[in-house]
């Protein structure tokens, strides 16, 4: 017996209320710009500037002791990665240790790099400050107008895509999923304040590729399924094509969910803002490609060739308020 997120067959009604989803989808965009407008992002050292500090020594890196050890100094947002490269020596233990810019300074000072040296000397008797390159908040704003534009890049890519593919319709409809997923992202880390860095711009970039290929393949079913439903209702071949195509929406987001979950709880803190913004987007992406992309299509309307007749017609579905 083979296991099921859902039933083989459904009948469910997705647009019962679809006014009510798009009201609470449109409330809570509103609620995440406000909450960025007032409290704005907690930005990671590569929108706020900082210096980077290369070390190296014989002994093994453990992050955990590392990032205890400079605890008391309280620096304020530090990150710590270990480096692996295939041409480093059997005893050559490589990180990158950054630290955030200090109030008032453009970037950490050398008596601050000396305090930092002395408090992993406690932990790594050997360890060596290979360089120290610092990030000033110049640079800093300048990543940030790049990340928007990268962004908004894509979305507009995305538009241009579906419409050529399909639809100005579907266009519409599929960019109001992603600028819907985008801002609930952004608004979630911001009520947060979860640490909100370039990797959090890639998993905002994949979040996007994610949400448009669901949609997609539920427009694609929409598409086949107006050329053989000519008379039937808008509203109905939407049900019967998001129905259609249910069972592996749920598969494929699961499995994903899966895999960052485990990835969440086992991966460590320097890959878990990144994975916590995947594990949202996931869960909101597969939301608005059912109740967002297709609530804006029946909300448009869509050109239907009407030549051919065809008996089929009717409301096949029992109203479930999902």
């Amino acid at each position: 017996m083979r296991l099921r997120l859902v039933p083989q067959e459904t009948k469910w009604d997705f647009f019962s209320r679809p006014t009510l989803w798009l009201g609470i989808s449109g409330a809570l965009m509103v609620a995440a710009m406000v909450s960025f407008f007032l409290q704005g992002l907690n930005f990671g050292i590569d929108f706020r500037g900082g210096t980077t500090i290369r070390t190296e020594s014989a002994q093994p890196v453990v992050v955990g002791d590392y990032r205890e050890a400079l605890v008391p100094l309280e620096l304020g947002d530090i990150s710590i990665t270990e480096v692996f490269d295939p041409t480093f020596e059997a005893d050559q233990y490589v990180t990158m240790i950054r630290i955030q810019a200090q109030e008032g300074e453009e970037a950490v000072t050398s008596d601050v790099i000396e305090r930092v040296e002395a408090q992993l000397k406690t932990v790594v008797s050997d360890i060596k400050f290979v360089s120290v390159e610092s990030v000033g908040p110049k640079v800093s704003g300048e990543l940030i107008k790049t990340a928007a534009i990268a962004v908004l890049l894509a979305i507009g890519a995305v538009l241009v895509y579906i419409w050529l593919r399909f639809e100005w319709q579907f266009a519409l409809g599929a960019v109001a999923a992603l600028v819907h997923d985008v801002v609930l992202t952004i608004g979630v880390f911001s009520e947060l304040q979860i640490r909100f860095d370039l990797a959090i711009i890639a998993a905002l970039l994949t979040i996007v590729g994610y949400s448009l290929n669901d949609t997609v393949v539920v427009f694609d079913r929409v598409r086949e399924n107006l050329r053989k439903y000519k008379k039937m209702e808008l509203k109905d071949v939407l049900n019967i094509s998001i129905n259609e195509t249910l069972s592996r929406t749920m598969m494929t987001s699961v499995t994903t969910l899966l895999a960052l979950i485990s990835l969440f709880v086992l991966g460590g803190d320097v890959i878990r803002g990144f994975v916590f913004a995947m594990i949202w987007g996931v869960i909101v992406g597969t939301y608005s490609s059912i109740f967002i992309a297709s609530a804006v299509l029946l909300k448009l309307g869509v050109k239907r060739d009407w030549s051919k007749p065809d008996n089929t017609a009717g409301n096949q579905f029992a109203n479930i308020d999902a």
